[in-house]
C-alpha cells in the first residue's frame, strides 16, 4: 500500500512539473524591461520592452502592444535556438517518461509480471530525469546570458538590461517537481538495482535474513537466534529439495523403548 501511495504521488508531482514546462514555452514575458516611468510629473510616461521565444514586444504606457515576431530559424539568436532545442528534448523525453511510469505502476494491471513492472517503472525515472535535466540546461543557459548583460559594468549603446521574467521561475519550479518524481519513483523500485543480497540482520530477540526474491522460502522469517557461542543462526543456505533427500538418505535408528513394543 505505501509503494503504490508513493508512485501515485510521484506521478501527480512529475506530470505537475512537466506541465509547467510546457506552459512555459507558449507564456511571455521571459526577460522584460522598462524605459521611463520617472516620478514628478502628473503624466508618466514609460515603455515596457519584452520578450518570448517567439518574438519581441513592446508595449506603450497606454497599453498598446506592438510585437515582431522571430524571423526563420537560422536567423534566430543562437541562444533563442539552443533554448527551444532542449525544451523540446526535454518534453519528448517527459511523455516517453510518463508512458514508462503510468505503465509501470503497481496500481495499473498493465506491463505484465511485477518484475518486469519495476524494470519499466524505473526506466521512466531515468528518463524523467534526463529530460529534467535538459529542461534545467535550457533555463540556466537563457538565465546566464540575461545575467551577462544585466550585470555588465559597460554595454553597447542600444542595448537594453533585462530582467527576468515569471515564466523561468516557473519552469524552474517544474523541473524541481520533475526530479522530486523521479527520486520517489527510483525509491519504490531500488531492489532492481540491488538484487536481495543474503543479508542477516540480528536484534536482541530474532535474526532475519533478508531472501534473495520476492518469493518466500523455508529460510525466509524469523528465526531465534541460536545459544552456541552467542551467534546468530545462519542457515545452511540449502533448499527443500536437498534438504528432503538429506532427510530421506539419512538412516534412522530406532530407540530401545520402540524395540521392545
Amino acid at each position: 500500500m505505501r509503494k503504490r501511495l508513493i508512485q501515485i504521488s510521484g506521478f501527480l508531482i512529475s506530470s505537475l512539473g512537466w506541465l509547467f514546462v510546457l506552459c512555459t514555452m507558449a507564456m511571455d514575458y521571459w526577460r522584460i524591461t522598462k524605459l521611463g516611468g520617472q516620478g514628478g510629473s502628473f503624466i508618466i510616461k514609460v515603455a515596457w520592452y519584452w520578450s518570448n521565444l517567439w518574438s519581441d514586444c513592446y508595449t506603450d504606457s497606454a497599453a498598446v502592444t506592438n510585437c515582431r515576431d522571430y524571423p526563420v530559424l537560422w536567423n534566430v539568436a543562437y541562444y533563442v535556438q539552443a533554448v527551444r532545442g532542449l525544451l523540446m528534448c526535454g518534453l519528448t523525453i517527459g511523455f516517453f517518461a510518463v508512458v514508462c511510469c503510468f505503465v509501470g505502476m503497481e496500481c495499473t494491471y498493465i506491463g505484465g509480471s511485477d518484475k518486469t513492472k519495476d524494470k519499466v517503472l524505473f526506466a521512466g525515472a531515468v528518463l524523467h530525469f534526463v529530460g529534467g535535466m535538459s529542461d534545467i540546461a535550457a533555463y540556466c543557459l537563457y538565465i546566464n546570458r540575461i545575467a551577462r548583460t544585466a550585470f555588465a559594468r559597460r554595454v553597447a549603446s542600444g542595448v537594453l538590461r533585462y530582467e527576468l521574467g515569471p515564466p523561468v521561475f516557473l519552469g524552474l519550479a517544474g523541473c524541481f517537481f520533475i526530479l522530486v518524481g523521479a527520486v520517489l519513483y527510483a525509491v519504490t523500485v531500488y531492489k532492481v538495482i540491488r538484487r536481495g543480497s543474503r543479508v542477516v540482520q540480528a536484534d536482541d530477540a530474532h535474526t532475519y535474513m533478508a531472501p534473495p526474491s520476492r518469493g518466500r522460502t523455508i529460510y525466509s522469517g524469523y528465526y531465534k537466534p541460536s545459544k552456541l557461542n552467542g551467534s546468530n543462526y545462519m542457515g545452511s543456505g540449502r533448499s527443500s529439495a536437498q534438504l528432503s533427500k538429506l532427510s530421506q538418505a539419512t538412516p534412522t535408528k530406532p530407540s530401545d523403548r520402540d524395540a521392545f513394543v
